[in-house]
């Protein structure tokens, strides 16, 4: 994987590549490490098949990505005229915050592996390079989306249990700290990468130049360091993270249905005068019943959240468990094709569900919509056609 000779004949250094003469050689193949077997293999995707999905990804993921920024930098603007004074203006500002860079960081590596891919000589190695300063950010910065998405459905699901207990205790102090802790626990772990690896400038034979690339630090420590926060940030946080979602969700839905019942059966009730006697609403508890509508559709914002979180996210963890059964599904294997591919996939799933929150909110928060509406001059231009 990593090109750290300094003058080495090419069919030492790569014996894969006297096999394949009539072929573009691609920096993100393994060639140090392929047999002329491996450099042979297609996998399940043919050359043409792989060539035409790749670059319909490469363009769809830099479309929503561009979404993904400016739905995001809108929604970061609306939360800050709002203010943080409500503990869910906080955990929705840190998710856009998250999402923003998710996109930015996704933009970076998409269009160096865009060049890479089309042999473009960049000086630097484009797998490499963008691996240590955007891959691992970006992979490690999904989990922290994932439990912010999780803090949120959890928050919720004790707003509309224990009403009064909770707004006593979720404080938007409180929320804040929860965000930080977060954020430290999630996304910090990523710069393993500063301890693993380190930056060179190699000269590469058969480009005639020199690249900056990147080398592994053969530390003990640092290997071991590697492993712990690949398997614990990168699999098994992800995975509890969406578990919890899931769960939290599944629990706002039933009592969001309970609620919806109890209220319509008592404003059934009260339209027919018809007597609690004759005709007794469904029995609720007493705190489920202080609930207002303001905190219901709080909750249903919070429940389409959700909801498209976890669509988005279960190619990643579909991708996950397969990376982890498959020995040769990774990026130097016989499936290598189909796991950049899959790769692109789970990589559309945070920009979309990004790119969706502002509709949400702007569908379901009054407060929201109208400050946006201001922040893009929407109402001076309704003000302006109703006075013609």
């Amino acid at each position: 994987m990593y090109l750290n000779s300094t003058e080495e004949d090419n069919t030492t250094r790569y014996p894969a590549l006297d096999q394949m003469t009539d072929k573009p050689f691609y920096l993100w193949e393994d060639h140090s490490k392929s047999s002329a077997m491996l450099a042979l293999t297609s996998g399940i995707l043919s050359d043409e098949q792989f060539h035409i999905i790749h670059v319909f990804l490469i363009y769809a993921l830099q479309l929503i990505n561009n979404c993904a920024v400016i739905a995001n930098s809108l929604s970061i603007a609306v939360f800050v005229k709002l203010g943080f004074s409500e503990p869910s203006n906080i955990s929705l500002t840190a998710l856009a915050i998250c999402d923003l860079t998710l996109a930015v960081l996704s933009t970076w590596s998409n269009l160096c592996y865009w060049l890479t891919y089309h042999n473009v000589q960049l000086p630097f190695h484009g797998a490499n390079v963008t691996f240590l300063t955007g891959g691992a950010q970006w992979a490690f910065l999904s989990s922290t989306v994932a439990w912010i998405t999780a803090f949120i459905s959890f928050e919720r699901c004790l707003c509309i249990l224990f009403p009064l207990k909770v707004r006593r205790l979720i404080t938007p102090r409180v929320t804040f700290v929860a965000m930080l802790i977060i954020i430290l626990l999630t996304f910090c772990p990523s710069f393993y990468v500063c301890i693993r690896y380190e930056f060179v400038w190699v000269f590469i034979p058969y480009m005639n130049m020199t690249i900056l690339n990147t080398i592994p630090v053969n530390s003990e420590f640092a290997i071991l360091f590697e492993k712990i926060s690949l398997v614990i940030c990168g699999v098994i946080q992800p995975l509890l993270a969406f578990s919890i979602v899931l769960i939290c969700t599944v629990v706002l839905v039933v009592e969001l249905r309970k609620l919806s019942s109890w209220r319509l059966s008592v404003t059934s009730a009260k339209s027919q005068k018809v007597k609690p006697e004759k005709n007794p609403a469904p029995s609720l508890s007493a705190a489920e019943a202080r609930i207002s509508q303001k905190e219901e559709r709080l909750v249903r914002k919070v429940v389409a959240i959700a909801t498209i979180f976890i669509v988005s996210y279960i190619p990643t963890c579909i991708g996950l468990l397969c990376y982890v059964v498959f020995d040769e599904f990774n990026q130097f294997g016989v499936y290598r094709k189909l796991f950049i591919v899959s790769g692109y996939i789970i990589s559309l799933g945070q920009p979309i569900s990004g790119s969706a929150n502002i509709l949400i909110y702007y569908k379901m928060a009054s407060k929201f919509r109208s400050v946006f509406r201001r922040l893009v001059r929407l109402d001076h231009q309704d003000q302006e056609i109703h006075e013609l």
